[in-house]
């Protein structure tokens, strides 16, 4: 069993210069580790803390190699992937999905194996589970129920990955929900922006529910099943204490920007309905629709507290926003 307290471990972490990688690259060379970072580009190295060695790899398929990157590590946080979009282009978004999300991670852990890497951390998405919860939340023993082409990749990929497990490689899967924090992008910082803004929100009456995770609460996360025995070969749901209505959001996002919310109610049931009438049905339902995780096992597992409150992790979400419209770039 791998198992490294602390000190000089040389780890591969590729999407190295994404949100969630800088926020890993970060934490790791804070906590004296080797990292190599993959990247797609020498534009995105420039991103990287000094002392991190970059290595380009272009774009993340089943065709890459690796021998360089992985020339003497220990360990693989892969974090990788083609993600989730709104307004998807592709004629063939699973087969799209597919090269990357699954070719690719099968390709990085055959690569990872032959190399002598001990464990390899995969970073999936809450999604696997389903889309939605009603009374009990997501829990890592429920049955994958994927609903999109992305969600279908990941969870494919976790399945190439068990087979993994057999040959010595040691392999732990994190499902995180919604990752905030500063440099967030898509539905959240479109939410802060609209708050920022005063623009009226018809969500007055929306009762539900989500999980959500702080981006460095989950790179903390990520460090912890690095290291920890009990980690290798599980599965873990990241959450840290995040759970608001989106109304609720709205309000404590108001509160930290200097703004009155302008909340007033429309119906689920009518939301949805104008929702799917201009194509924005899914869109619309993560914001009427519950998602919550159980989090047990990183407390009973992993013994694992987040350094961060979520009133820190908004706070610091918060200023990061306001510091980029002050500095007129904007967010």
């Amino acid at each position: 069993m791998f198992v490294q307290e602390s000190g000089l471990m040389r780890i591969l972490v590729t999407g190295a210069s994404g949100f969630v990688g800088q926020a890993v690259v970060r934490i790791l060379s804070l906590a004296n580790e080797e990292v190599v970072a993959a990247v797609r580009n020498e534009t995105a190295a420039l991103s990287l803390p000094q002392g991190v060695k970059a290595v380009l790899v272009g774009d993340m398929d089943d065709t890459l190699v690796w021998d360089e990157a992985l020339d003497g590590c220990e360990a693989v946080i892969h974090l990788a992937a083609r993600v989730h979009v709104m307004k998807e282009d592709n004629p063939n978004p699973l087969d799209a999905f597919r090269r990357v999300n699954v070719a690719g991670t099968a390709a990085l852990a055959q690569a990872a194996l032959k190399a002598g890497v001990r464990r390899f951390i995969y970073l999936s998405s809450i999604k696997v589970n389903g889309e939605a919860t009603h009374v009990v939340p997501f829990s890592s023993d429920d049955m994958p129920a994927p609903r999109d082409p992305y969600a279908r990749s990941k969870a494919e990929a976790e399945a190439c990955l068990d087979a993994f497990e057999g040959q010595g490689l040691e392999v732990v899967i994190v499902r995180p929900p919604l990752v905030y924090g500063p440099g967030v992008k898509g539905n959240f910082l479109a939410l802060m922006n609209m708050v920022h803004k005063g623009i009226p929100l018809p969500l007055a009456c929306v009762k539900n529910a989500r999980s959500a995770v702080y981006v460095e609460n989950l790179a903390h996360l990520l460090l912890v099943c690095l290291r920890h025995e009990k980690a290798a070969g599980g599965v873990f749901l990241a959450c840290d204490g995040s759970v608001w209505s989106t109304p609720q959001l709205i309000r404590e996002l108001a509160q930290k920007l200097g703004r009155t919310p302008r909340l007033f109610c429309i119906t689920p049931f009518v939301l949805r309905f104008l929702a799917r009438f201009v194509g924005r049905a899914a869109q619309m339902e993560r914001l009427l629709s519950s998602l919550v995780v159980d989090a047990d096992p990183l407390r009973q597992v992993l013994d694992w507290t987040p350094p961060y409150s979520a009133e820190e992790g908004l706070e610091k979400t918060v200023a990061w926003f306001l510091l980029s419209l002050n500095a007129g770039s904007g967010p």
